[in-house]
């Protein structure tokens, strides 16, 4: 079978991260782009040359431009500045907007059968744009943040109950940050709901605390922000379409009708295939979490009316 070609657009913590990870499972060969002259050039050269310790025989280079990038199977977006100390996700909407418009714009040409997923923030907007620009079917074009928000949410569950983050399987829907709706009917630990398993005031606490988990993180860094477990995500994404897994994960995806939410990109589970969005999961909500998905998806519209204004 032919390596797949992906690129990471953005040589920055998340993406040079996310290019290592890709290299070492062997997911295809890997062109990291960057803005930035010989940086990316430096760091995929740093990676390759990992190879021979950890045994991978995938190719990395680092580009400049997007000539080199050209027919990408996969293109990875996390291009734009990260979130400072204080600063929401929608205070980078306007900054972030006119970077991945840039990017994406130059994808379509060189990349038009390519497989978009954006990680730039605020996650939901810049996915939309991302689908605006790009005119990619609806499939083509995923954001990652339910499958980080879900890690999350697995790993505080886990450290709660002290047992293996492998017995737990978190369900999380809705906008990426303050809305996000984490499901503690649908969260099973062994599969049993973890409704049973962690009395209601401390789960609202674990709740809260994975709304806030990216916040967390850039308060306790103080310059940047999280990477490590984002790039993580971005490759159980990719993994799942190069082995055409038919994973069923938490993405945002363009709904059209579904949950009742219609031309917003929202967090809803769906089935990851070869061709990228093969399925939107529809499962019941009760009136409580309907809801608040319902609540999210409004705070996703209002930023992408910010958003046609912008372009």
């Amino acid at each position: 079978m032919a390596k797949r070609k992906i690129t990471v657009v953005g040589a920055g913590n998340v993406g040079a991260t996310t290019a290592q990870r890709l290299v070492e499972k062997e997911m295809g060969d890997v062109v990291l782009v960057d803005i930035v002259q010989d940086m990316p050039q430096g760091k995929a050269l740093d990676i390759l040359e990992s190879a021979p310790v950890y045994g991978y025989d995938s190719k990395i280079t680092g580009a400049n431009g997007y000539e080199e990038t050209r027919n990408s199977d996969i293109v990875i977006v996390t291009s734009g500045v990260a979130r400072k100390p204080g600063m929401s996700r929608d205070d980078l909407l306007k900054i972030n907007a006119g970077i991945v418009k840039g990017v994406v714009e130059n994808v379509a040409k060189t990349s038009p059968n390519a497989i978009l997923i954006i990680v730039s923030n605020p996650l939901d907007a810049m996915t939309y744009i991302a689908h605006k620009i790009s005119r990619f079917p609806k499939h083509r074009v995923i954001g990652m943040a339910g499958v980080l928000d879900a890690a999350r949410f697995s790993t505080f569950i886990a450290m709660e109950l002290d047992v293996s983050v492998e017995n737990i399987h978190a369900f999380v829907l809705g906008g990426h940050g303050d809305t996000m709706v984490p499901s503690t009917r649908y969260t099973t630990v062994a599969g049993v709901s973890v409704e049973e398993l962690i009395p209601r005031a401390r789960l609202d606490a674990i709740v809260k605390r994975t709304r806030d988990g990216g916040a967390e993180i850039v308060n306790l860094l103080k310059t940047g922000s999280a990477f490590y477990a984002p790039s993580a995500a971005v490759v159980e994404m990719v993994e799942a379409i190069v082995k055409d897994k038919k994973k069923i994960v938490p993405c945002a995806v363009l709904c059209d009708g579904e949950y009742g939410i219609n031309g917003l990109f929202v967090g809803v589970p769906v089935k990851l295939g070869e061709k990228g969005v093969e399925q939107v999961f529809e499962i019941k909500l009760n009136s409580e979490e309907s809801a608040a998905l319902r609540r999210s998806a409004e705070a996703v519209k209002i930023l992408c009316e910010h958003v046609d204004k912008l372009l």
